[in-house]
């Protein structure tokens, strides 16, 4: 799979029946939550996003995501990531004004402990997260793969045969590259996978 650099203007808004599905954590927002292994009442290490996704668990080890279920440490220590705030506000505005666009977000994990503590974050740095439907991967407790979980949810929004377009903001080249297999499946929508850097700019993802 080839990055290359996105030309002027990719940010335009779809004219309609567009759906742009964002990532949280290192793509909308600085995390600082770590998955913990543990062995026993031992912890072995602390994973970051990245991490996780590639960790194989050792015999007698366990994944410990109470950080990522903490509301509280969410609000109170991630910060936005200011380009890609402001791209994801203006396309929420735009999408509003079209009826069949659509702006959700996927993401790893699982419910938090604090529903409303957790969408504050969001408001408190201005963007409207109460007209954007929050999906999560983790809860497909089945399924190991984060890039997996995201695509059947994905899957679910584009079997409604509502979008022509459909696009992703994500950290992860293994979740993109899940998102671009669609593309088999959905020959008649397009498809544009945005890698997003740790300085918040963004890559075409082909």
């Amino acid at each position: 799979m080839k990055a290359i650099n996105v030309a002027p203007g990719h940010t335009e808004e779809f004219k309609n029946g567009g759906l742009t599905i964002f990532d949280i954590d290192d793509t909308l927002f600085k995390t600082t939550a770590r998955v913990t292994v543990k062995k026993g009442n031992k912890i072995v290490k602390k994973l970051d996003p990245h991490s996780y996704s590639t960790y194989d668990l050792n015999d007698g080890e366990e994944f410990d995501f109470k950080e990522f279920r903490d509301a509280e440490k969410f609000y109170n220590e991630s910060k936005p990531i200011k380009s890609m705030m402001a791209k994801a506000k203006a396309i929420l505005k735009n999408a509003l004004n079209t009826e069949l666009s659509r702006v959700i977000i996927v993401t790893a994990r699982d419910d938090f402990d604090d529903r409303e503590k957790f969408l504050d974050t969001f408001r408190k740095y201005g963007f409207d997260i109460d007209k954007v439907r929050v999906e999560r991967a983790g809860k497909i407790r089945d399924i190991r793969s984060t890039a997996i979980s995201k695509m059947v949810i994905i899957r679910n929004y584009l079997n409604t045969k509502q979008f022509a377009r459909a696009r992703l903001f994500d950290d992860s080249l293994e979740n993109l590259k899940m998102f671009l297999h669609l593309q088999k499946e959905f020959e008649e929508i397009k498809f544009e996978a945005f890698f997003v850097k740790e300085d918040g700019s963004v890559r075409l993802v082909k």
